[in-house]
């Protein structure tokens, strides 16, 4: 057993050095002022013509993608905002370099995503104040009237996810377009149920007129358009979430938000920082890539085989108890490409599909990948269903802290902020803390907080016995980030990988 793991470490060893070779193409290179004696944290961008073209070949891009993503960029990279906000308006010269709560807040991403390995989630420590990044004035606040608070979380198998959404959002809209032309046709009320994948988000209803009542639309925006990052649910893309990220945290402005929008009178230097085109659009898609890229979480076995069995009734109680009504265990993708950019990115986010990049993701990146399904399409076993649930009740409320919507709407007379995305399992043994503020220590009172619609899966555990309950958290404790390079399969005691 120690061959495998001799050539496990090896590989990892060998592709981490042949990413820290990698040098990003000196394009307009980034410069200190001549009578500045330092140089940037990076050499210069990388322009989407040269990925669209495939000048560059799909390791090469993701490389550069890492290297934006670990590098700890500093003034001369155009790091700090002080004439704007997080959110990208303007406000008065001067604002805090760095400040906690209204950010900047951070050097690098992996600054935050770096659990258990670059690309993942943050200790407590590591909690963003979501929202407050476009106070003007800042705010030295925590509190839940001036932010949300939130926990990192990894981004391990965030191309499949992101995949996963836009075919689960052409269902939907395909559904609502059927019901629309079939009372036109018609001339009456059509009601239709919006399944996709197993999952059911409501109704949607169409009147002769044309018009569409979405009042029965649970789980989902009324434009029924899947989001699957954040915890609330809000943001469409990788893309979108690295646009507003490098913003928020790090003061570093994408120039497809900011420069090539002059008409909404933004320019090459709308934070006054001094520095210009500080991320090109081919940069964003490097990040974007090296995300998508990442490997998918697998399973981490015991040894022993009492140990094994204990594994297993875990998993079918997982079933039983009804937490997998929620968290379903897999989901199929149609297609087994990452396409970007996504065509639903939101204005200031790069859609141009007509400059697209796609890639295999069950044969190119990072091991383990999602797994190839037989006739063609993809499995993901994520434990989603990428869908709003409200988790709390009158006898429970520990999940519904936070007192802003962020975008998420009122349903069925519920307001928005009580409403999170399903949490992806997938990573549950390797992504502590929990809870959307990571305020929870254990797998097991994570559970023990679910209400509202998960309050009879919630109950039925909790009427296990202790061996019952175990066995549920032996099993999640198994789903993990594994080391890069290995296969879907390692061992526990000795992290040796299966090829």
């Amino acid at each position: 057993m120690t061959l495998p793991r001799t050539l496990c470490l090896l590989g990892v060893l060998l592709v981490a050095r042949a990413l820290l070779s990698l040098t990003v193409r000196a394009h307009e290179p980034h410069v200190c002022p001549e009578d500045y004696p330092d140089t940037p944290a990076l050499a210069g961008h990388v322009e989407q013509r040269e990925i669209v073209s495939r000048l560059i070949d799909f390791d090469e891009i993701v490389g550069i993608g890492r290297e934006w993503f670990v590098a700890v960029v500093n003034s001369c990279d155009g790091q700090g905002r002080p004439a704007t906000t997080g959110a990208g308006n303007k406000r008065a010269p001067g604002q805090p370099a760095f400040i906690r709560t209204s950010a900047p807040d951070s050097n690098s991403c992996a600054g935050c995503h770096v659990q258990p390995r670059v690309g993942g989630g943050g200790d407590f420590v590591a909690n963003v104040f979501v929202l407050a990044q476009d106070r003007d004035p800042v705010t030295d606040r925590v509190s839940a009237e001036f932010s949300n608070e939130r926990n990192t979380l990894g981004m391990f198998g965030s191309g499949a996810i992101e995949m996963l959404a836009r075919e689960m959002t052409a269902d939907l809209q395909d559904i609502r377009e059927a019901a629309i032309a079939a009372a036109a046709e018609s001339g009456e009320v059509v009601t239709r149920s919006l399944d996709t994948k197993g999952v059911n988000f409501g109704s949607v209803t169409a009147l002769p007129d044309g018009t569409v009542d979405t009042s029965g639309v649970l789980g989902v925006d009324a434009d029924l358009i899947i989001r699957p990052f954040h915890q609330a649910g809000v943001v469409v893309s990788l893309r979108e979430f690295t646009v507003n990220a490098f913003n928020h945290h790090h003061g570093l402005l994408a120039e497809e938000r900011f420069d090539l929008n002059l008409a909404k009178g933004f320019d090459s230097d709308y934070d006054e920082d001094g520095v210009h085109r500080e991320l090109t659009v081919g940069d964003i898609t490097a990040v974007t890539l090296f995300q998508a890229a990442l490997g998918t979480p697998g399973r981490v076995l015991p040894v022993l085989v009492d140990e094994q069995q204990v594994v297993d009734l875990g998993e079918r109680l997982f079933a039983q108890v009804g937490c997998a009504s929620c968290h379903v265990p897999s989901m199929t993708l149609e297609s087994r490409n990452f396409v970007e950019p996504n065509p639903w990115n939101p204005a200031g986010t790069f859609s141009d599909t007509a400059q697209s990049y796609r890639f295999d993701l069950t044969a190119e990146g990072e091991l383990p990948r999602v797994e190839a399904r037989t006739g063609g399409g993809a499995v993901v076993r994520a434990y989603t269903d990428l869908k709003r649930h409200n988790l709390c009740d009158e006898e429970t409320g520990f999940y519904c802290n936070e007192q802003l919507a962020q975008g998420r709407p009122n349903q069925m007379g519920v307001p928005g902020q009580k409403f999170f995305l399903t949490r992806k399992l997938w990573d549950v043994g390797s992504s502590a803390p929990y809870g959307h503020r990571g305020d929870l220590t254990t797998i097991t009172d994570a559970i023990h907080y679910h209400g509202g619609e998960a309050r009879m899966a919630r109950d039925t555990f909790l009427n296990l016995d202790v061996e019952g309950q175990a066995a549920i958290v032996a099993f999640l404790k198994t789903l993990r980030v594994l080391p890069p390079g290995c296969e879907e399969l390692i061992v526990e005691e000795d992290h040796v990988c299966l090829n």
